[in-house]
């Protein structure tokens, strides 16, 4: 057998050993060049198994170096903040606030449903309770500013609160206390987030368990104890 030959069988049997993945379609424009191939195959399975992985390690609180991670996150690929597409932020808080409008106990008065028990989710063993405060810090994690040292949530309006005092991030209500929408608004065991600051001073809130249900309100700016700064 001759040189050539051996080295087209050689490459025959590593062919059918290891079989070339198809060469990726280039697309073209119309009254131009192509446009830049493709991902190949065998990149984008790659792409897809760190996928995978990122996610698997995310939701199991493993911090990945440059991407936000929360053990408590319900985000794509466990990144809080993407849900909904909302972004992060406090004008995200807002919004996400916004599309849970109406959201109510099921049954009326069981502080539980569905959707409450999402909620719930966001902070650390809590069990079915007053949920205002588990609405806030569902709010806080989908737009990726948990509450809590290691983004655990809370149960109570009173950690809550003195967790933000801890952190310098407590506003006492007062002259001069201006809410930013997006902030969390505290009473005496009772939380929601500022939507807006309206002409009159007022404050137009979204709370959890207001009425058993996530409502819209309006508040004297004086009424609350304080504020939390979220951003």
């Amino acid at each position: 057998m001759s040189l050539a030959a051996a080295i087209a069988r050689i490459e025959e049997i590593q062919g059918a050993l290891n079989p070339r993945l198809p060469e990726p379609v280039q697309a073209t424009t119309v009254g131009g060049p192509a446009a830049p191939t493709a991902v190949t195959a065998s990149t984008a399975s790659a792409g897809g198994f760190s996928n995978v992985l990122n996610g698997a390690l995310a939701n199991r609180g493993v911090t990945i170096p440059g991407v936000f991670t929360s053990p408590y996150a319900t985000g794509v690929n466990g990144i809080a903040g993407v849900n909904g597409g909302a972004g992060f932020g406090n004008q995200a808080i807002v919004q996400l606030a916004q599309g849970e409008l109406g959201q109510a106990e099921f049954p009326p008065g069981s502080n539980d449903s569905p959707r409450i028990a999402e909620y719930r989710k966001a902070t650390a063993g809590s069990g079915v309770g007053p949920w205002c405060a588990y609405f806030t810090s569902w709010l806080a994690n989908q737009a990726g500013m948990p509450l809590g040292d290691s983004g655990q949530g809370f149960g109570r309006v009173d950690d809550v609160y003195a967790w933000a005092q801890r952190v310098g991030r407590a506003v006492p209500n007062g002259p001069g206390a201006t809410p930013r929408p997006g902030d969390l608004i505290v009473w005496d065991e009772h939380i929601g987030v500022v939507e807006q600051v309206l002409p009159d001073g007022r404050i137009q809130t979204i709370e959890g368990n207001s009425s058993d249900q996530v409502k819209r309100n309006v508040h004297e700016a004086g009424s609350a104890l304080g504020y939390v700064r979220m951003s």
